[in-house]
This record gives C-alpha cells, structure tokens and sequence, in this order.
C-alpha cells in the first residue's frame, strides 16, 4: 500500500461523502419543513467485499426555529 495514495483517494471519497450528505440532509429538512428540535443520525460505512463496517451516531440540532 502507498501511504500517500491511500490518504489522498481516501480524503477524497471522504470529503464527496461530507458533500453530497450535508445537500442530502439539508434538502430532507427544508422539504420536511423541519424548523426545531433534534435529529438522531446514523450514518454506516461499509466497504463492498471487506468484513468492515463502521457505525457513527449521533444528533443534528436544528436550533430552536
């Protein structure tokens, strides 16, 4: 493994990742017309193939509208 390569297509497919999630997730609140409160989120990482999996949890605040 080339260190350097790995870090490098990895912060890429990490930061699509961060991207197209931040639009999905803001789109889902305005078309729910979300205003308060708190979301419980999850978000699973696999990879197709491996035995890996990684689970994050945690809450999205929405403030107080």
């Amino acid at each position: 493994m080339d260190n350097e390569t790995f870090n490098m297509s990895m912060r890429k497919f990490l930061k699509q990742v961060g991207v197209t999630r931040s639009r999905r997730l803001r789109a889902h609140v305005r078309d729910a017309g979300l205003t308060s409160g708190t979301l419980p989120a999850r978000v699973v990482l696999t990879i197709d193939g491996q035995s890996f999996e990684h689970v994050v949890t945690g809450e999205i605040d929405l403030g107080d509208g």
